[in-house]
């Protein structure tokens, strides 16, 4: 299949290309649902544009726990229809649509009490394991087993001896969401779809009640263009209500944002075989690994503040560290801190004033003709939204459109992959680049790795590592630049790769270096360099500023210190 490349020529031509003739379906927001509804729309024929007012993935999709799961503990809730359909979700992405970016990772269950709890919870691990080998796709992951207290010590030793009486160790799956996102619009391009970030909606275009399109600024470029589509899906996360507000009502259901702030420290200082899990007195808090690092989340907190910066604060990480501290036989500092990223869920309201207990189910809506809200819902989930968000906008078309088919539609990369996986030495020895580093293109661009290595062979320099971020290729940041839409600096260091959370210095010392990559493909001046590299510098003091903060208040203000990003 061809592949798209998403360049700075590409965006203008599909800037221009949505302005020039009526689209069937305009979807706002490429986060990973707007994203995924490209991608349905697209594939049963329809002609689709895609708009995102900053990067790809930049809001909720960026800054997730990065777990593809059916949600243990919606079991406890009683909420099995979700867990079964995200059961079944797990088991497509694994095994059929992406297994080069979703991967099968164990957790350790500390059991505390002895006999009742290993019946509660071993119950609810089976039961879990029962509905994904019922929905037929479960074969990817291996079962649950019951561990007694020796064993359990064996397999993740940094755990207090007293911390644990026995324990359970289950599999979910994980994958880089930022990654995952980026993926889905690439696809999503290739079949057909016009993309393009940095594009922000002002308006919508209306005739009479009805909604016909929507008034777009180039947020680089500086022009505007007026898109029109016989639909328009609202898919931004949090900024539902905003975008609603342009259309002057808020629509039949509000979404409030929930504050959920990540730790990243280094692997070596937890000593285990497996991610944990662990119950907290409003939450479970999660230890997953994560390459040479742990990912420790999450917070669960209401937030009514800037939603483009979510800040966490000093508070938020003491949580954190006290709770997985109240468990590790060596305690974690602030100082084993290397990164820290703060995001919004976006959950539909209910009556509980405890955004905990809001809804993780989506719902789609037509508030008006011509406009479908889609919101709610869990990253795992985001294919089951986009179809039913297509399936709503397809009610508004005087035309036969043909059924969803992303159930057998893999993404980029996903082609090839096993075989390449299998063939990973020699690669290595064909391109002169150590199998761990074939490795880590292969598990992030899957059989797009063959244009990654294309570049290395133009130009050998860019197979060496970035200076100060060992584990990324020089080749990554100039793909990022010239075919997955990296427009900034931070698009690169934040999210086409994870610089800014997986090093002391949250990528400052490779920013420079980074930048100078990026120059040529963007047509930037050594002015721009500048700019950019002083803008990311501002943006990691900003954040290390909000979370020496004491609360949301006062860390929300000091990450606004930095200001966004501008082209020139």
């Amino acid at each position: 299949m061809r592949t798209a490349t998403l360049g700075p020529a590409q965006r203008a031509e599909s800037l221009a290309a949505m302005a020039e003739r009526e689209l069937d379906v305009l979807v706002v927001g490429a986060g990973v649902v707007g994203a995924g509804t490209a991608l349905d729309a697209v594939t049963r024929g329809l002609s689709v544009g895609l708009v995102e007012a900053r990067d790809w993935a930049s809001g909720t999709s960026s800054r997730s726990s990065k777990l593809i799961h059916g949600g243990l503990r919606y079991l406890e809730m009683l909420d099995f229809a979700l867990v079964r359909e995200a059961l079944k979700e797990r088991g497509l992405l694994l095994e059929r649509l992406a297994p080069h970016l979703v991967k099968p990772v164990p957790f350790l269950y500390p059991l505390q009490h002895k006999g009742w709890e290993r019946l509660y919870a071993g119950s609810g691990v089976a039961l879990y394991d029962a509905m994904s080998m019922a929905r037929g796709h479960g074969r990817g992951l291996p079962l649950h087993r019951h561990l007694s207290r020796r064993h359990a010590l064996r397999v993740a030793p940094a755990l207090k001896k007293d911390a644990l009486v026995g324990a359970l160790q289950y599999y979910d799956a994980q994958m880089d969401d930022a990654r995952f996102t980026a993926t889905l619009v690439r696809t999503a391009a290739a079949y057909g779809a016009k993309v393009a970030n940095r594009a922000r909606v002002t308006s919508f275009l209306r005739e009479g009640e009805r909604v016909v399109g929507a008034r777009v600024r180039d947020v680089e470029a500086g022009g505007e263009y007026e898109v029109r589509a016989k639909q328009v899906v609202n898919a931004t996360g949090v900024w539902t209500d905003d975008t609603q507000a342009m259309v002057g009502e808020r629509g039949q259901f509000h979404v409030r944002a929930s504050k959920g702030i990540h730790l990243v420290v280094p692997k070596d200082r937890i000593h285990s075989t497996t991610g944990l899990i662990l119950r907290t007195e409003k939450s479970v808090l999660f230890v997953i690994p994560w390459g040479r690092h742990w990912i420790i989340g999450t917070t669960d907190t209401d937030w009514d503040l800037d939603k483009a910066h979510p800040a966490a604060s000093s508070a938020d990480i003491d949580y954190l560290l006290e709770h997985v501290n109240s468990v590790l036989s060596v305690p974690l500092t602030r100082d084993d801190v290397e990164g820290v990223y703060a995001g919004l869920r976006p959950l539909l309201a209910g009556e509980s004033d405890a955004t905990s207990k809001l809804s993780r189910e989506h719902t789609v809506a037509h508030p008006v003709p011509g406009l479908v809200v889609v919101a709610g819902g869990k990253y795992t989930t985001y294919r089951v939204m986009a179809k039913d968000a297509v399936d709503e906008a397809v009610h508004g078309l005087d035309l036969r459109v043909a059924d969803c088919v992303t159930e057998e539609t893999p993404l980029l990369g996903a082609e090839g992959y096993h075989a390449l996986w299998n063939a990973r030495a020699r690669i290595a020895a064909r391109t002169g680049l150590h199998v761990v580093r074939v490795e880590h293109l292969l598990n992030r661009y899957g059989a797009l790795t063959e244009e990654l290595l294309e570049l290395v062979a133009a130009d050998p320099s860019l197979g060496e590592p970035l200076t100060g971020a060992d584990d990324y290729l020089r080749a990554e940041v100039v793909y990022a630049a010239s075919h997955e839409g990296a427009r900034h600096l931070d698009d690169v260091l934040t999210r086409r790769t994870r610089i800014s959370i997986e090093t002391f210095d949250r990528g400052t010392q490779c920013a420079r270096e980074a930048a100078e990559l990026m120059a040529p493909v963007l047509g930037w001046d050594k002015g721009q360099v500048e700019r950019e590299i002083q803008h990311y510098e501002k943006r990691v003091e900003a954040e290390r500023e909000s979370q020496r903060q004491p609360d949301d208040l006062t860390a929300d203000a000091a990450r606004l210190g930095a200001p966004d990003i501008v082209a020139r």
